[in-house]
């Protein structure tokens, strides 16, 4: 839960998920023999993060060279909470890219729609700036299952919260936070509430114009935003837990 590591699978999760979504043909379809562009542009801005979040990593002085003898696969393998994570945004990604577009009204989909318009106080101020945009196209559709999907998600997630910080302790004992645990906290608490605020309230949604809503970028914040939000609280609850001696 180290903060380096935080920032980079959040921006690998971006990344692929806006590139998959390019790929796949949203917002119109990749003219043919073009898709190498994309992937292209994917590599470049991946790239280009994980080139700045590890030299925050290198500049914190823990970084060290890993021994043949510490490589296992049980370690680079994911844990339960990102199983969780891909498998769910999977699901967005194909119901996005295949039913979204074509089936976006219904009685299940206004149910589903009616119910997280109930729960997320931002999904009142997306359908609002998506009506004045003229670009539902199934996005409204598509964040009412997101929500849906990070609501499970959350609540899977906190029932091994504990457990999670107890993990995070004895991680420190090896390789100390950059940042320090405190800090460390208070970082996170202070990114989940800016999170909480533009995404469960709708700010950025006011706040984005039109063209970055209806677009690429608009997408990929709709869809895998709640995840991500989800992710971090969680991220940020297991740090503040860890602070404790029975973390």
């Amino acid at each position: 839960m180290g903060a380096a590591r935080l920032l980079a699978k959040g921006w690998i999760a971006f990344c692929l998920y806006t590139g998959a979504l390019a790929l796949g043909g949203a917002n119109g379809a990749v003219p043919p023999g073009e898709g190498w562009m994309v992937v292209v542009c994917l590599l470049l801005f991946g790239a280009m993060g994980i080139l700045f979040i590890a030299g925050y990593g290198l500049s914190a002085g823990h970084v060290q060279r890993p021994m043949p003898t510490a490589l296992k696969l049980k370690n680079l393998l994911p844990r339960f909470s990102e199983l969780v994570f891909i498998a769910f945004a999977l699901v967005l990604l194909i119901v996005q890219l295949l039913y979204a577009p074509a089936y976006r009204e219904g009685p299940a989909v206004d149910g589903l729609e009616s119910a997280v318009r109930f729960a997320v106080f931002g999904e009142s101020r997306l359908e609002y700036a998506l009506l004045a945009c003229h670009a539902d196209g199934g996005r409204l559709f598509i964040s009412a299952l997101a929500w849906t999907l990070a609501l499970i998600f959350f609540g899977s997630a906190l029932s091994r919260l504990r457990l999670g910080a107890t993990i995070v302790r004895f991680e420190r004992k090896r390789r100390p936070e950059a940042l320090g645990a405190q800090p460390l906290a208070f970082a996170l608490g202070l990114v989940a509430v800016a999170g909480f605020q533009l995404l469960y309230m709708g700010t950025a949604y006011v706040l984005l114009p039109c063209r970055a809503l209806g677009g690429l970028f608009g997408d990929s914040i709709i869809a895998i935003g709640p995840l991500m939000l989800a992710y971090l609280i969680i991220a940020a609850l297991t740090n503040l837990l860890a602070l404790g001696p029975d973390g």
